[in-house]
């Protein structure tokens, strides 16, 4: 009932920036919170960011300052901006929302950050 899709990631020199965004459909009245998460190679999924419905937000702490989660409500559109990127950034990047149905993922995007 709830699609989310990702876009925005590629490849950027360390010290640079990039904003992904997550585009979400569907049933989006029972999305409760959206967030994003990360994969990086040799290492588990972890959390990035969250946002609730309201638009409040948390970050994993290590991440905090250097990541950003907004959305667009009018765009159906949750964003994360990631600043001064590091290589140990590079990761497959996940969109992420909990809804009245379950957890529901998107595809991801992945970031390629190069020294």
């Amino acid at each position: 009932q709830v699609q989310l899709v990702e876009s925005g990631g590629g490849l950027v020199q360390a010290g640079g920036s990039l904003r992904l965004s997550c585009e979400y459909s569907g049933n989006i009245f029972k999305i409760h919170a959206m967030g994003w998460y990360r994969h990086c190679p040799g290492k588990q999924r972890e959390l990035v960011a969250v946002i609730s419905s309201g638009g409040g937000t948390k970050y994993a702490e290590s991440l905090q300052g250097r990541f950003t989660i907004s959305r667009d409500n009018a765009k159906s559109t949750v964003y994360l901006q990631v600043n001064n990127l590091e290589p140990d950034d590079t990761a497959v990047y996940y969109c992420h929302a909990g809804t009245t149905y379950g957890e529901v993922w998107g595809p991801g995007t992945l970031v390629t950050v190069s020294s």
